[in-house]
């Protein structure tokens, strides 16, 4: 077991460095494409979508629906995955778009931009424990780093939402 726990914790701190590393090379990269498809609505949706996901999976958990959990955990892990490759592939493809309101709503929109980069980026080893506990049916030590979990991927997901709902006028 002690064997296994180390493994996934050299991977878990991989990825949690590679992951904003590839992310931030890749905003580098601009590819001349245009795409069929607007895939800001597309992601922010998903991300809603993961928000709810993660809602859900907490009531189930609370109401001891564990395989509902379970499954829900799993689609709000693919589910973001599935939002960061849209965000990457949308800012390779597409010049980024500024802001354009003023006064205090420029201060509020900048406020919740930046704290949902960062938390997205503090995010990452905390959802890759929290699963590896799950998995390796750690459950004390998953239900600890949950309490912590939750709430910041949470904010990521909304936070992300009201990002999108806050820069869309401006695309």
């Amino acid at each position: 077991m002690e064997t296994t726990i180390k493994k996934y914790n050299k991977r878990i701190i991989l990825l949690s460095i590679l992951i904003p590393l590839v992310v931030a090379v890749l905003f580098g990269v601009k590819i001349n494409v245009s795409l069929p498809v607007f895939l800001p609505p597309i992601y922010a949706s998903i991300n809603a979508f993961t928000a709810v996901l993660l809602i859900v999976a907490f009531w189930a958990i609370k109401n001891k629906k564990v395989e509902l959990h379970k499954k829900l955990m799993k689609s709000a892990i693919v589910f973001s995955i599935l939002f960061l490759v849209l965000y990457v592939v949308y800012h390779m493809t597409s010049n980024s778009t500024k802001f354009g309101g003023e006064g205090s709503l420029k201060t509020i929109y900048f406020i919740i931009l930046i704290s949902h980069i960062i938390l997205s980026i503090v995010v990452i080893p905390f959802v890759l424990i929290t699963f590896v506990r799950a998995i390796t049916n750690n459950i004390r030590l998953h239900k600890q780093i949950a309490k912590i979990t939750f709430p910041l991927w949470l904010y990521v997901t909304i936070s992300g939402v009201i990002v999108y709902l806050m820069i869309a006028p401006y695309y």
